[in-house]
């Protein structure tokens, strides 16, 4: 079973809520993590269990950024605000590059996300290629 993480901006919660309650359907069988109040929020959308981390200012996007390294992530969609200043932009970041550094899919928009609930990958039984990086790790512990 996929594990999708959902991640919002206060001003694209809203987007987030009306994209997933256009897609009830593919949420049905798939485990659900996401930050607090998106959870939450999502939770009540889709009638279903999602499970609820911090909330992205106090950890959750780093919460979700741990579970993509620990392989326990197979989608990331992250409806984030490019207009708004995030106090923990630093964060979002670094949980946009853990997704492309473990080459998991990313939705960072509703166009994106369409694309992937939609692809004939998604529909199968795709399996991502994970990254072999016992030579990058092999060399920090040789130092």
């Amino acid at each position: 079973m996929k594990t999708i993480a959902l991640v919002a901006h206060d001003g694209k919660k809203q987007a987030l809520l009306n994209w997933v309650g256009q897609h009830k359907a593919f949420f049905i069988n798939k485990n659900l993590v996401a930050t607090g109040t998106t959870g939450k929020m999502v939770a009540e959308v889709l009638q279903q269990e999602v499970v609820c981390l911090a909330s992205g200012p106090l950890g959750g996007d780093q919460q979700i950024g741990a579970m993509i390294a620990e392989q326990k992530i197979d989608w990331l969609v992250f409806f984030w605000d490019p207009l708004s200043s995030q106090p923990h932009d630093p964060d979002v970041k670094a949980l946009i590059r853990l997704a492309v550094v473990w080459n998991i899919p990313v939705a960072c928009n509703q166009a994106t996300a369409d694309f992937i609930v939609h692809s004939n990958l998604y529909q199968q039984n795709y399996q991502r290629e994970v990254p072999d990086f016992s030579v990058y790790q092999n060399r920090l512990e040789q130092k």
